[in-house]
Parts: C-alpha cells; sequence; structure tokens
C-alpha cells in the first residue's frame, strides 16, 4: 500500500490506525509505504513515530515538493509486492473497499481502478459544488482528448500487478496532477487490461487542491499526456 502525502500531519495518523486495523482484522501482513512529498509539517515524524512498533511500514521522503504523481511513483517502484495499492491519504476510499479491487485483478485486469461515477458506485458524502464541477470538466476533457472509455480517472485508489506497476511507473513522466491519465494511458498502449469498479466514496475536508492556483496545472498536464500518447 503506497500512501502520498503532503503535510498530511493532522489527518494522517487516523487513516494509518484504519489501515493498520483493517490488515489486522484481514489476517494478513502488508508492506505500508508512506511517501512524504516534502511536507513542511509533520507528516515524515509521526510516520516514523508510528513505524517504531508497526515493522510493515516505512517512510520515504523526498526533500522538497515534486507532486502527487512523483510520491506515487517513488512507492510504487519502492514497493515489493505482487500487488501494489495507492490510496489518497485522507482514506475518502475507505480501504475496506480494496477487496472490491482484488476481486477484479483476480478476474483478469492487470490494473483496477476504483470509480466514483459507475451505477454501483455510492458517493457518501459529495464534495463542494466548484470542486465537482471541476472535478467532471477534468474528467470529461480526459475521456475526449486522451482515455475515451473511462468515467472516472482521478480517484485516488488505484490496484496495479506488480508488473503493470513496474511498466507504467517507469515510464510515467507527469509528476503531478496528470500522472492517472498518463498511467492509465500507457497501460492501454501496452496492452494491459484496465477496469474500473464502483467504490463507496465520502469527501474528506482538506483536500490540498486549489481550484484557481491549480486549475491551469491540470489542464497543461492533460495537453502534456495527450502529446505523449501522440507519440509512436
Amino acid at each position: 500500500m503506497v500512501i502520498p502525502a503532503y503535510n498530511e500531519e493532522r489527518r494522517l495518523e487516523s487513516s494509518l490506525t484504519e489501515i493498520r486495523r483493517y490488515l489486522r482484522a484481514d489476517g494478513r501482513s502488508a508492506e505500508v509505504i508512506l511517501v512524504d512529498d516534502g511536507s513542511h509539517d509533520g507528516t515524515a515524524s509521526l510516520g516514523g513515530e508510528l513505524a517504531r512498533d508497526w515493522p510493515e511500514l516505512r517512510v520515504i521522503r523526498h526533500a522538497i515538493n515534486q507532486g502527487k504523481g512523483a510520491a506515487v511513483r517513488s512507492g510504487m517502484l519502492a514497493a515489493r509486492g505482487d500487488l501494489r495499492l495507492f490510496t489518497d491519504a485522507d482514506l475518502s476510499t475507505p480501504i475496506a473497499e480494496l477487496s472490491r479491487l482484488e476481486a477484479t485483478i483476480v478476474r483478469g485486469a492487470d490494473i483496477a481502478i476504483a470509480s466514483r461515477a459507475l451505477p454501483d458506485s455510492h458517493v457518501e458524502l459529495h464534495q463542494p459544488w466548484y470542486r465537482e464541477t471541476m472535478g467532471r470538466t477534468y474528467n470529461a476533457l480526459v475521456r475526449r482528448l486522451v482515455l475515451g472509455d473511462f468515467a472516472d480517472t482521478q480517484c485516488g485508489f488505484k490496484l496495479f500487478t506488480g508488473p503493470a506497476a513496474e511498466i507504467v511507473f517507469r515510464q510515467m513522466e507527469c509528476p503531478r496532477f496528470g500522472f492517472d491519465a498518463e498511467v492509465l494511458l500507457r497501460a492501454r498502449r501496452a496492452g494491459m487490461r484496465v477496469a474500473e469498479v464502483g467504490v463507496v466514496w465520502r469527501n474528506v475536508e482538506g483536500s490540498r487542491v486549489a481550484p484557481i492556483r491549480d486549475g491551469a496545472r491540470m489542464f497543461w498536464d492533460l495537453w502534456r499526456v495527450r502529446r505523449i500518447g501522440s507519440r509512436r
């Protein structure tokens, strides 16, 4: 399990506690990698404290902020598991939804991605209207310009087989918002099977995305992914 984190000190402990509780209840051990992406708060030190009595937890630290995509890439390529999940630090998709993605991998998918936009998805708590509008607009552009048949590429809960993760993340170029679309594009071009899975999702306050500041970056990244897709 890879958890990218930037200034997540206030929300992180409860999320890691929930992950650890889930793993214990499920009766299995899993490698958990917290990637601190150049935080200015106590994210890294909190992770280190929790790791003292949790041997499966380790912390990777970026000296400077590089972007969520770069953090996920670091974690995915450091991981050793046959299955590799990345999840947002706020657990807006509950960790128990992992079983749905795992079942999809068992049925033959190389990558299973959580979706908030399928008929069997269940959004328990919505984002503010302006964030939902921005997200829907971005997803519509992704479908139109890059990936025509995915309902939701941006949900921060995706499961990869080890070989799939090694291929797409070693090739990945976009370190920030465009990385989700890029890795799915690269997977598609490599002939991998990517399946969307409806999940429970609930908004958790404290998003690091600023609509005005980051909106332009998101659309620039999308254009960059489109150019990557045009290469032979």
